[in-house]
């Protein structure tokens, strides 16, 4: 007999422990030649952002908002797709291909 709660338990556990995995996992993007760059955990958690001393005169202010943007979206869709792929991977097998 199928055991739906127990497979459903399995499948929390092995999430838990994705994210665990995915909390050590560092994913990195940078733009304007590495003006800006952008440090992200595989949890979609910005841990760091680095900036070029250029960029902070008054003038450049449009430019570095562009380049964090850019960067920072550059990281959290490389997260994004960690995230997934970990998700995937540990609930896939047991719900018979549905994810």
């Amino acid at each position: 007999m199928f055991d739906l709660f127990g497979k459903l338990t399995q499948i929390q556990q092995k999430m838990k422990e994705g994210k665990e995995r995915l909390a050590k996992v560092t994913l990195e993007a940078e733009a304007g030649d590495g003006a800006v760059k952008v440090a992200v955990d595989g949890n979609r958690q910005v841990k760091s952002i680095e900036i070029a001393e250029r960029l902070f005169a008054p003038e450049h202010k449009e430019e570095m908002e562009d380049l964090l943007l850019t960067a920072l979206n550059r990281a959290l869709k490389d997260a994004e797709n960690s995230w997934e792929a970990e998700m995937k991977s540990a609930a896939g097998g047991m719900l018979g291909g549905l994810l």
